[in-house]
C-alpha cells in the first residue's frame, strides 16, 4: 500500500513498479468496459465489428510503444521473445493462460458468493456466459478463419480452440452428419470437488447457456441438446455431455 500524497516521481521503485502494474489493470477495465457499453448501446453484432477494428488498432499502438520502453523487437506483429520460446514451452504459457483464466472465474464467483450468496453468483455467473460464449466463439472463428457457416465440422474445430479445451479432456462421438455428442470426460472442477468429498457443482443452468450460445455463435443454424449436466446423474465417463444438430434448411 501506498501512502505517498505527493506525486508518481516521490515513489520508491516498488511502489513505481506496483503503480505500472495497477495502470494495465486500468486498461483491461477501461478496454472491456468499452466492450460492455457498445454491446449494451448497439448490441453484439456491433460490438463484435468494432472491437476487431479497436483491437487492431490497440495491439499495434501498444505493443510498438511497449517494446521500445521494455526493450524488445516486433517480428510479424508478435514480440520476438515469444517466437523465440520452443513449441513445448508455447504450449505450456498457452496451457497457464487457460488456467489463470479459469482461476479468475473462480475468485469472480466466490467473490459474488461470499458476500451475496449461491444464488447471485450463480445468477451472474450465467449471465456473464451468455456474453463471453458468443465473444469466444467469434475470436475462434477469426482465429481460425471459419466462414460464416462452417456446420458442425466449424463446430469441432471450434470446440478444440476453445480455453476449456487446455484445462479439461473433452471427446466427440460422431452420429452422422447431422449430428455429434460432445461429452466433458474430465472437468478440472468438478474432479477437485471431487477428491474434496463433494458433490458435483451443479453447472446445468451456465452450461445451457454456454454451449447453446457457443455453438449458435459458430453457425446459427446448430441446436444445442443436453444430454446430462450436473446435477443430473452422469456416468464415469463423463461429467457433461451436449448434442449439436445442424438444422435442416
Amino acid at each position: 500500500m501506498c501512502m505517498n500524497n505527493g506525486s508518481v516521481e516521490d515513489l520508491n521503485s516498488k511502489e513505481t513498479a506496483h503503480l505500472a502494474l495497477d495502470f494495465f489493470h486500468r486498461i483491461i477495465i477501461h478496454y472491456a468496459l468499452w466492450f460492455n457499453e457498445v454491446r449494451h448501446q448497439m448490441g453484439m453484432k456491433k460490438a463484435l465489428e468494432a472491437l476487431k477494428s479497436a483491437s487492431e488498432k490497440s495491439y499495434t499502438i501498444q505493443m510498438k510503444r511497449l517494446s521500445k520502453i521494455l526493450g524488445f523487437k516486433m517480428q510479424d506483429n508478435i514480440p520476438e521473445p515469444l517466437l523465440k520460446l520452443s513449441k513445448e514451452d508455447l504450449i505450456e504459457l498457452i496451457n497457464a493462460t487457460a488456467v489463470n483464466w479459469l482461476a479468475n472465474d473462480g475468485v469472480w464467483f466466490q467473490a459474488v458468493e461470499f458476500t451475496n450468496g449461491m444464488t447471485d453468483a450463480k445468477r451472474c455467473n450465467d449471465s456473464c456466459w451468455a456474453h463471453f460464449s458468443p465473444f469466444e466463439a467469434w475470436s475462434i472463428k477469426n482465429f481460425l478463419q471459419l466462414s460464416d457457416h462452417p456446420g458442425l465440422d466449424g463446430l469441432k474445430k471450434a470446440l478444440n480452440f476453445r480455453l476449456y479445451a487446455r484445462i479439461n479432456t473433452q471427446s466427440f462421438v460422431d452420429e452422422g452428419p447431422e449430428s455429434f455428442v460432445f461429452q466433458m470426460n474430465a472437468c478440472r472442477v468438478q474432479s477437485a470437488r471431487k477428491r474434496k468429498g463433494l458433490e458435483d457443482y451443479p453447472c446445468k443452468s451456465g452450461g445451457m447457456v454456454e454451449y447453446t450460445y457457443f455453438a449458435r455463435s459458430i453457425d446459427p443454424r446448430i441446436v444445442t441438446e443436453c444430454i446430462g449436466c450436473p446435477p443430473d446423474p452422469h456416468p464415469e465417463q463423463w461429467y457433461c455431455a451436449w448434442r449439436f444438430k445442424l438444422k435442416k434448411e
